[in-house]
């Protein structure tokens, strides 16, 4: 993960670096290229600090969350405590998202305040232990800051596509007077720079944007793998990703813009059982007509072989599920032979 960041930084802090060259070339309003790039610096930074601000906000209301009064739910409410005290974290405030499909996030631009979603179909469709699988692995997510380290990197790529967008309409469409009017009389020059700035920014967007999204499906093994050991049962969040995934396949409504924070994104869970159901024969072990969520975890566990669900993935928030059922049944071998030893529990990812 800290290379993956790395990399992103050193492509953001470069690429800020060449368009504030290029924009300070083409302009004539007597900036240096250390000036602009100060001021490139400012504006990225602000953009950033505004969207780590609004962006809990916008989740609360877009969810429509309502947060659980004490003594509420008592069972969700103890398991909650007990699974943050143990994992070392604050415990997160509790809220339901009355969705009835099985999922769960969390939320927060601080460690101190901190929003536990749970949505009504998962504490109707999973059992207790299951939720708790679920609940450990949210609590990874705080207990390794990922809401504000994907805030912050999240950023990169909409600042780039930002620049895509201005610079293309300043070079092709003539918004570049001040380059034209330049006292070296560089305006066509000033215009394919300008030009040459937005197709940097494109490139950067498609890169940053695929370290942003492997960065996001290495955080979501990392959370796995922290709930396994923090619960002492991996099979636990094992049947529930398998239950989530099979729950959000069946459900006719269409994926939320903020999938990227759920435990399992629901459009990813459509196309993984589709894919399966186009082979429903071959996976239909009692023969019923019906793919049964044991059917489905060993069916997953096939397609893994497939060359194509690599080159999906890299497109994707989330690991693929049969990924993700791979990490947590070697972890659950390992506890059973070793017991829970959390000196490495991120060896396997």
């Amino acid at each position: 993960m800290f290379i993956t960041i790395f990399i992103t930084l050193v492509i953001f802090v470069g690429f800020i670096a060449v368009v504030s060259y290029f924009f300070s070339y083409a302009t004539d309003l007597s900036l240096s290229p250390g000036a602009t790039l100060i001021g490139a610096f400012i504006l990225a930074i602000f953009f950033m600090l505004i969207q780590f601000l609004i962006s809990p906000y916008i989740v609360r209301a877009t969810t429509r969350l309502q947060y659980l009064q004490p003594g509420e739910n008592p069972w969700l409410e103890g398991a909650v405590a007990k699974l943050a005290n143990a994992a070392g974290v604050k415990q997160p405030r509790i809220a339901i998202a009355p969705d009835q499909t099985p999922n769960a996030f969390v939320f927060g631009n601080s460690t101190n305040n901190m929003t536990l979603a749970v949505n009504e179909g998962l504490l109707r469709q999973l059992n207790e232990n299951e939720i708790e699988g679920v609940i450990g692995h949210e609590l990874g997510h705080i207990r390794h800051k990922d809401s504000i380290v994907m805030t912050f990197l999240s950023a990169i790529p909409l600042i780039a596509y930002v620049i895509v967008q201005m610079t293309f309409r300043v070079g092709f469409y003539g918004g570049m007077g001040g380059a034209r009017r330049s006292r070296d009389d560089r305006g066509g020059n000033a215009a394919l720079l300008i030009l040459a700035a937005g197709v940097i920014a494109l490139i950067v967007y498609f890169v940053s944007q695929l370290l942003v999204l492997r960065l996001s499906r290495l955080r979501e093994q990392f959370a796995d793998a922290f709930s396994a050991y923090l619960t002492g049962a991996p099979r636990n969040l094992e049947s529930a990703l398998t239950r989530i995934t099979y729950g959000l396949s069946l459900s006719p409504q269409e994926a939320h813009g903020a999938r990227a924070l759920y435990i399992s994104d629901p459009a990813l869970a459509k196309q993984e059982v589709q894919d399966i159901v186009q082979q429903k024969d071959k996976y239909d072990l009692d023969h019923n007509g019906v793919l049964d969520e044991h059917e489905l975890e060993l069916a997953m566990a096939q397609e893994a072989r497939s060359k194509w669900s690599s080159v999906n993935e890299m497109f994707a928030t989330h690991p693929p599920t049969y990924k993700r059922l791979i990490l947590l049944k070697q972890i659950d071998q390992e506890i059973s032979i070793r017991g829970v030893q959390a000196d490495n529990i991120y060896g396997r990812i």
